[in-house]
C-alpha cells in the first residue's frame, strides 16, 4: 500500500463545491491506488480555518470531515504537540528565504519523520525541499 502526506489544499478540494483543484486531487489520489494517508492535526486546523467562512453548510461538512478523517484507520493524523510547533519553527526561521507557512514547516518535518516523499497538494514549496507534489492542473 501507497502512503502519502495529505495536505490542507487537498482536504479542502475533497470537501468544497467546484473548488478549483478538485479534478487534480481526485486524479492524484486515484493514480496513488491503495494509500493510507498521513496528516497532522496542524493541517486539519489549517483546513478548518480555510473554511470558516465559507457558510453554516460548508462548516458543518468541515467538522465532520474532520472527525471522519481522525477515526478513518487509513489515515493517520499526526498530533500536534509542543516540540512538532518547535521543530516547525526552527525549519521556518533557518527557511527564511522562502515563503513556507510555520504549517508547511512542521508538514515537512512529519514527513521527513515519517520517510514520505509523496504529498497530495498543489504547494510548490514542497518540491523546493525534494518531496513530490502529486497535484496539479491540466491544461
Amino acid at each position: 500500500m501507497n502512503t502519502a502526506f495529505a495536505d490542507s489544499v487537498y482536504w479542502i478540494a475533497a470537501v468544497r463545491p467546484n473548488d478549483q483543484w478538485a479534478d487534480a486531487a481526485k486524479e492524484a489520489k486515484e493514480l496513488l491506488g491503495s494509500v493510507r494517508l498521513v496528516t497532522t492535526d496542524e493541517v486539519l486546523t489549517e483546513f478548518l480555518a480555510a473554511m470558516g467562512s465559507s457558510g453554516e453548510k460548508l462548516r458543518e461538512q468541515a467538522a465532520k470531515m474532520v472527525r471522519a478523517i481522525i477515526a478513518n484507520a487509513n489515515v493517520k493524523v499526526i498530533p500536534q504537540s509542543r516540540d512538532s510547533f518547535l521543530r516547525g519553527l526552527d525549519l521556518y526561521e533557518r527557511r527564511a528565504d522562502k515563503s513556507y507557512s510555520l504549517t508547511d514547516c512542521i508538514s515537512i518535518n512529519a514527513m521527513r519523520a515519517e520517510a514520505l516523499s509523496d504529498i497530495l497538494t498543489n504547494d510548490h514549496h514542497f518540491e523546493q525541499e525534494g518531496f513530490a507534489v502529486l497535484m496539479r492542473k491540466q491544461g
